[in-house]
Parts: C-alpha cells; sequence; structure tokens
C-alpha cells in the first residue's frame, strides 16, 4: 500500500527498468489527514463506479482511480515495448482487489517477495 511499482523483467529473469507511483495505502492515509471532513473507510471495491454516499465515493475514486492507473502504465509500457509478454503478474496484499477489474493483469502472487526472500535466504546459507 506503500507504493506501486511496475517492473519490467525479460525471459531471461533481467530487469529492465520500470515505473513507481504511491501506493493504495499512502494515497488513501494522505486523503484522511489532509481533508477536514472526510473519514476513514474500509477499502473495498463498491458496488457502482458512481457513489450514492461519501463513502461509497470514496470508495469509487480509490479503487477505480487504481485500477485506470494500473492499467494505464502497463498499456504505455506494452505500447513503449512492442513485446509479447509472458506473464503480467500482480503481487502484495491488495493486488487481487486491482487484479481483478485489470484489463491485463493475468496472474496474482501475493507472496512473490517473501518467495524470493527466502530464495535468496537459502542461496546465502
Amino acid at each position: 500500500g506503500t507504493a506501486t511499482t511496475f517492473c519490467v523483467v525479460s525471459e531471461s529473469g533481467e530487469y529492465l527498468g520500470g515505473a513507481i507511483a504511491p501506493g493504495i495505502g499512502i494515497s488513501m492515509e494522505a486523503l484522511f489527514q489532509r481533508t477536514a471532513k472526510l473519514p476513514r473507510v474500509e477499502l473495498e471495491k463498491p458496488k457502482s463506479v458512481i457513489g450514492k454516499n461519501t463513502i461509497n465515493s470514496i470508495q469509487s475514486g480509490v479503487v477505480y482511480g487504481f485500477i485506470g492507473q494500473v492499467d494505464g502504465i502497463i498499456k504505455r509500457i506494452l505500447d513503449e515495448t512492442s513485446w509479447n509478454f509472458k506473464h503480467i503478474l500482480a503481487t502484495g496484499g491488495l493486488a487481487e482487489l486491482i487484479a481483478r477489474e485489470s484489463e491485463y493483469i493475468d496472474t496474482v502472487d501475493p507472496f512473490l517477495t517473501l518467495e524470493g526472500l527466502r530464495i535468496i535466504y537459502e542461496k546465502n546459507r
């Protein structure tokens, strides 16, 4: 929730570059801390993109706004590289919420970072 990172990795596992954007959690915290009247809300997908009350409106703006951000950046990466990516994977605790609505994400692995740390640990033992 602190940052949303986009990593482009070659078929051979080489990190080619990426993008970093503010995450959902930190963005919601800023919204609630920096406004006088907006309440802290549960992060969940609302029934409609058009909120009928303040809580649903915040949820809509946050959830659909981040889906748009993620899909927009992925589309630009695809346009810029013109590669045929094998997988577009999301990881992290909030990945499933965004991936369900994304046009591009095909795999969710919420524990990918922990798995990578385990592999590094095993190699260094």
